[in-house]
């Protein structure tokens, strides 16, 4: 095999360590936590599904391949926890690391549009970035919905807190936060987010 195959090879071996990258978020029916790459698998079909609900036209198989891609860092930098602070801090700087060295493995033009599709759905400034986002939110707030809020209460999570994470939501489609706002009230009346 040639050195560009051989190298795109071993990046898709690399990416399987992403299945070992366990969240805080449980699988629904109450099952174990849920991984990184069921999460981006997840959030792609999602966002395929809800196409139509995104604020602008996007480009889908762009916001599916960020969807994809977006948490292969954390095969490096580790799960950090939404709703975790002090873990937020030093976030971008773990994964800032972990994208150049994991992406690097790729030929030079693939490494470069990887790297450019992680930018930018960092910036969530495109879009797709928005609607990527939307859909990284919406994916464990269901969830965590369909657990009772299990995850919300073992970690102390109040209903704020979670509207300000939801907030990326909304950028990305106002159709799908208002569902948002209706879950979160949902969970305020049932008692498994405090105000």
């Amino acid at each position: 095999m040639d050195e560009r195959m051989r190298r795109q090879l071993s990046f898709a071996l690399e990416i399987d360590k992403e299945k070992n990258v366990f969240r805080q978020t449980h699988l629904s029916g109450h099952g174990r936590r849920e991984n990184d790459a069921e999460h981006a698998w997840h959030m792609a079909i999602m966002a395929y599904l809800l196409k139509e609900y995104a604020n602008e036209k996007v480009d889908i198989a762009k916001v599916m391949l960020m969807c994809l891609i977006h948490d292969i860092v954390e095969i490096d930098a580790g799960d950090t926890y939404a709703y975790d602070e002090e873990g937020l801090k030093t976030q971008k700087a773990r994964e800032d690391a972990a994208k150049e060295r994991i992406f690097s493995l790729l030929p030079q033009d693939q490494k470069e549009e990887f790297i450019s599709l992680f930018d930018e759905f960092e910036e969530c400034r495109s879009a797709e970035a928005k609607f990527a986002h939307a859909m990284d939110n919406l994916q464990p707030l269901l969830l965590n919905d369909s657990n009772e809020g299990s995850d919300w209460k073992e970690h102390g999570v109040s209903s704020r807190t979670v509207y300000g994470r939801q907030r990326m939501t909304r950028l990305g489609s106002e159709e799908l936060f208002m569902v948002t706002d209706q879950i979160i009230q949902n969970n305020i009346k049932k008692g498994n987010l405090p105000e």
